[in-house]
């Protein structure tokens, strides 16, 4: 298995932000780079602009409208077909292998403002989703499976990712309800949560800040709503950089008209 630095972003519009991309990719040289929220059909993803950033291999599942998830990468990826996640069949993931493991990526959907599945069907769905997540990791557990899960879960599971633990509680994305599932999720797998794992749980660390917020970096009012987690031979990979293997760029949040994301980058290494 070979060492791997793997980035996640939403980005909020590929087509859009694509020159964005290219001057981050530069800076942060990542590997593989799984975006959600590309918001194009599948043959409309801007490959051309891509290679130019020296990405050669490609597995991308777009759709017309707000989702879409790609993964661009400079090592081989293998097509692994799709599962059916998604009660609205949207694309909101997708799996591939590369460099030694099973890779997800992960567009889950936010699910409005009013945490009540009787009067909102988008939080309906978003919760049925994360159900159907569980019982898919459930069913395919195997001894060591080396996955590594990435992509925008929107939720923010733990007190210090969210700017206040208690203004938030019943705030989609943060409400219990969410967080109990995604935890869930969490142990039908076996996930490392590695944000969690390389850093102390009473560092704040944040990967969104709403564009409402007109100085982000003043008010900081932001969520941890990106995530890589791991299971099996890849959480000891996963963990072996220590903190320094882990960032989040927030100084692209600062950037001209930037998405409401910022990029998470982690270095896996090699077995």
């Amino acid at each position: 298995m070979t060492a791997l630095k793997l980035a996640s972003w939403n980005i909020n519009s590929v087509r859009l932000r694509a020159p964005m991309i290219a001057k981050w990719v530069e800076e942060a040289k990542p590997d593989v780079l799984c975006l959600q929220e590309i918001k194009c059909r599948t043959e409309e993803f801007p490959v051309k602009a891509f290679k130019e950033m020296g990405f050669e291999h490609f597995h991308v599942r777009g759709q017309k409208g707000m989702h879409g998830v790609g993964i661009a990468s400079k090592l081989p990826l293998e097509d692994l077909g799709d599962v059916d996640l998604c009660p609205r069949g949207e694309a909101r993931h997708q799996r591939v292998g590369v460099a030694g493991v099973e890779l997800h990526n992960f567009y889950i959907p936010a699910g409005g403002d009013e945490p009540d599945v009787e009067i909102n069907p988008r939080f309906a769905h978003k919760l049925e989703f994360l159900d159907r997540i569980e019982a898919y990791f459930t069913a395919r557990r195997v001894s060591d499976p080396a996955l590594v899960l990435v992509g925008d879960f929107n939720i923010a599971p733990y007190e210090h990712d969210v700017w206040s633990h208690k203004q938030l509680l019943k705030v989609i994305s943060h409400t219990p309800v969410e967080t109990e599932a995604l935890e869930r999720i969490r142990k039908a797998g076996d996930f490392a949560d590695i944000a969690r794992e390389i850093a102390p749980m009473d560092e704040k660390i944040f990967t969104w800040w709403s564009y409402r917020s007109k100085d982000f970096r003043k008010n900081n009012r932001g969520r941890r709503l990106d995530h890589i987690w791991t299971s099996g031979a890849a959480t000891p990979r996963a963990t072996s950089g220590g903190r320094d293997a882990f960032k989040v760029w927030e100084d692209v949040r600062a950037w001209e008209r930037p998405s409401d994301h910022a990029p998470v980058v982690l270095e896996i290494g090699a077995k």
